[in-house]
């Protein structure tokens, strides 16, 4: 049995990776939703973060954003976090219109100081080549005014020096967890500056590379418990280095990533954490590590719930 001291929401935030999927219906949010029910709403009542996805697709627009803002609102605790458009990231032709109309977007949420990060991802085929290092340093200057963290998949990049130079560019390395096939990333557990940074893709190896005709069936990924642990020790690690933590669970396929992410929150605040109603049913493995809540309801930093130890 190994107790580790409760980790404050203060210091670490975890959440799940977007918040629109149909297959949540019935799971994650209620099958009959009440009025005036909405989804970001209602993820707010659990989790003090969530990744926003649909900025890698395009730019949010600020009237958007603000109704994602007042949603949240009943959440102190609550910041966002932003993938960049694929556009920068993937495609790597966008131009200065793209730029601005991607910072409008995000303009809100700088103002209300709710902006916790701003993730840069690359794919695995982006790989350490000098190239790719300067193209990534005039992304950084591009958008240096905010809080960045950068996420690479390939092993390439898994060097003292491009620690180094992140830090010389005041950028957060995010660690990751993914299928280990070939050349990709291995686990890691690095800062490179104050803003720590987490995300777990699952372990789908069968469907990662070729996810078929269901690309959603690459997050389709359950962690155990066992699993969990080492990630558990990494992210204390990490948090012990830095100012604030964020993890994301991007196993989003039938609410896996909103299960995992109670469980990290259980074992990272050392208690019972709030759920929603019905997800026990589905993943009986958070028998212990819950209080079902009906209907979501927000809680304040201590909870009356028993404590939980995990044994690692």
């Amino acid at each position: 049995m190994v107790e580790f001291p409760p980790l404050p929401r203060e210091k670490v935030k975890i959440g799940p990776a977007g918040w629109h999927y149909s297959d949540w219906a019935g799971i994650v949010y209620p099958s009959r939703r009440p009025r005036g029910f909405h989804e970001l709403g209602y993820l707010a009542d659990f989790f003090d973060t969530v990744e926003i996805n649909t900025t890698f697709y395009q730019p949010p627009k600020p009237q958007i954003v603000k109704v994602w803002l007042h949603r949240v609102a009943h959440n102190p605790y609550f910041r966002f976090t932003a993938k960049l458009w694929q556009r920068f990231t993937h495609q790597c032709y966008a131009n200065r219109a793209d730029e601005i109309a991607f910072k409008e977007g995000l303009e809100p949420l700088m103002q209300a100081g709710k902006l916790g990060a701003l993730l840069l991802q690359f794919p695995w085929s982006f790989r350490n080549t000098k190239q790719n290092r300067e193209y990534l340093g005039g992304l950084v200057m591009q958008f240096m005014e905010y809080p960045l963290v950068v996420e690479v998949r390939h092993g390439s990049w898994n060097h003292p020096d491009i620690y180094r130079m992140l830090e010389n560019l005041e950028v957060g390395f995010c660690n990751i967890d993914q299928p280990q096939i070939g050349s990709s990333l291995p686990p890691t557990e690095r800062n490179t500056t104050a803003l720590g940074y987490v995300r777990l893709h699952g372990r789908n190896y069968e469907k990662w590379i070729k996810p078929g005709e269901f690309p959603e069936q690459r997050y389709n990924y359950l962690y155990s418990l066992p699993e969990l642990h080492p990630w558990e020790e990494k992210i204390r690690h990490i948090a012990d280095q830095t100012q604030i933590t964020y993890v994301i669970a991007n196993n989003h396929f039938r609410g896996k990533s909103i299960t995992n992410a109670l469980q990290l929150v259980s074992l990272l605040r050392g208690r019972r954490v709030p759920a929603p109603e019905g997800l026990l049913q589905w993943y009986p493995e958070l028998e212990g590590m819950i209080q079902i809540e009906p209907g979501g309801i927000f809680q304040q930093t201590e909870l009356p719930f028993e404590p939980f130890h995990s044994a690692a």
